[in-house]
């Protein structure tokens, strides 16, 4: 999960709108799926998982662009790591059952109880998961990493809290904590190639961002408590996975 503080929204959704638009209008475009409005895709907003290549490099460069307007945080587990866990739970205690929801509230508690920027008024939009706004589980889980910032630092943040829960269709500053999340996801899965078995992950994305992450911390890397990297201590493919060179996998 992350988050990305934006010093003017309203400039940088200009500036993606403008840039969507202008790549719709162009011809190089014409006639391409993402670009059909009734797909739903790249003409209606950017999404990395769906854009084209040549879209998405120039999203990631107006986003570097951007500079220390854009601060990136995020917080990363383990799923099979969170699996053992829920094993672990259900050996003592039978009545438990693991919901859905649970892994989300929880990073959602670790990523705002952390020492970042002090305001008076934070104003923190969500991107809606599935039918349901959840408005009152979002602010239980801020109110939660409230708590936990007070016992962590030995005193309040202060300041109100204004959530509100859209679509990156409708906000797209969404669009842009999209892509920091797709530059993340890129580092730390690995993928395949079908004919020669390698497997390998990317960092280009993620380096190319870099000097606009504030911190991501690696819940199940390292000690106990994980890991954190920031300006200081850089996630690089050596660091977090020894040699970060291709391994080869044998095929099936």
């Amino acid at each position: 999960m992350g988050k990305l503080e934006v010093d003017d929204p309203a400039a940088l959704s200009a500036r993606l709108n403008a840039l969507r638009e202008r790549l719709a209008g162009h011809a190089y475009f014409d006639g391409v799926p993402s670009f059909d409005p009734a797909r739903g895709k790249t003409a209606a907003m950017f999404h990395a998982k769906d854009d084209l290549p040549e879209v998405r490099f120039q999203v990631f460069d107006l986003l570097a662009s951007e500079g220390g307007r854009l601060r990136f945080h995020a917080v990363i587990c383990d799923k099979e790591k969170v699996l053992q866990d829920v094993r672990r739970r259900n050996e003592t205690d039978p009545d438990y059952w693991y919901r859905h929801n649970e892994l989300y509230d929880s990073l959602m508690r670790s990523l705002f109880g952390k020492f970042h920027r002090l305001a008076d008024v934070y104003k923190i939009c969500v991107a809606r998961r599935g039918q349901s706004d959840r408005n009152e589980a979002l602010r239980t889980a801020i109110d939660h990493a409230e708590r936990d910032f007070t016992e962590k630092f030995g005193f309040g943040r202060g300041g109100t809290w204004d959530i509100r829960v859209s679509t990156p269709k409708n906000d797209a500053c969404l669009q842009a904590v999209d892509y920091f999340l797709w530059a993340v996801q890129r580092f730390y899965e690995p993928r395949v190639d079908a004919k020669t078995g390698l497997s390998s992950r990317e960092a280009r994305f993620l380096r190319l961002l870099w000097p606009q992450i504030g911190e991501i911390h690696d819940l199940h890397f390292g000690p106990t408590y994980g890991s954190f990297f920031n300006k200081q201590n850089p996630l690089t493919l050596e660091e977090r996975f020894a040699d970060g060179k291709k391994q080869a996998k044998k095929k099936p």
